[in-house]
């Protein structure tokens, strides 16, 4: 159970985090955020966080709460950067939720592996062959989004985007699989 105090702690952090942009938006033009935009970032954070102190302390293991932090903030961005601007053309493309379906592979692999490092390695892996998929799914579809590939940052710059995740999801997964490993030989020892 989580302690009342890491729950205030993550909720300080959401809050002070969120008081940048409306420190922003008192100062430019070019932050424009509404109620919404507020709930639903502090709504990703507060439970980006949660998330975090929920999975992390299943391990003591530095390799294993390394790769709950890296998969929970990679899954994190993912999700903030697809909202606010979407990745492949605007947010309001439906093959952007298409990554939404990747990050649901990776709650399902994570449920699946009941959080054991094993298996947390192999649903870190799923997950980023998710979403290296999800651009050549988006090409294979039809023009219109193949035209949404040619909107800014284009098809190179989706892929490269892409790339991305997919190697912080790997890096995730290595440090899960380094982390079975860790336990295994303490076991044999």
């Amino acid at each position: 159970m989580l302690k009342k105090k890491n729950i205030i702690r993550i909720a300080l952090a959401t809050a002070f985090i969120l008081l940048i942009p409306l420190a922003a938006m008192q100062f430019s033009d070019e932050v424009d955020w509404n109620r919404f935009d507020f709930v639903v970032a502090g709504a990703l954070l507060f439970g980006s966080g949660l998330a975090f102190e929920l999975v992390a302390r299943k391990s003591g293991d530095t390799a294993y709460r390394a790769a709950v932090g890296v998969a929970v903030a990679t899954a994190l961005l993912l999700a903030w950067i697809n909202l606010a601007v979407g990745i492949i053309g605007s947010e309001d493309n439906p093959a952007n939720l298409m990554y939404f379906a990747v990050l649901f592979v990776g709650i399902l692999g994570a449920g699946m592996a009941r959080l054991r490092p094993r298996g947390m390695a192999r649903a870190m892996f799923a997950t980023a062959i998710a979403l290296a998929l999800v651009p050549v799914i988006a090409l294979a579809v039809g023009k219109s989004q193949a035209h949404a590939l040619q909107e800014p940052p284009g098809v190179w710059g989706v892929l490269a985007l892409n790339a991305f995740f997919v190697m912080l999801f790997v890096v995730s997964a290595l440090l899960f699989r380094r982390s079975a490993q860790d336990r295994s030989a303490g076991s044999a020892a």
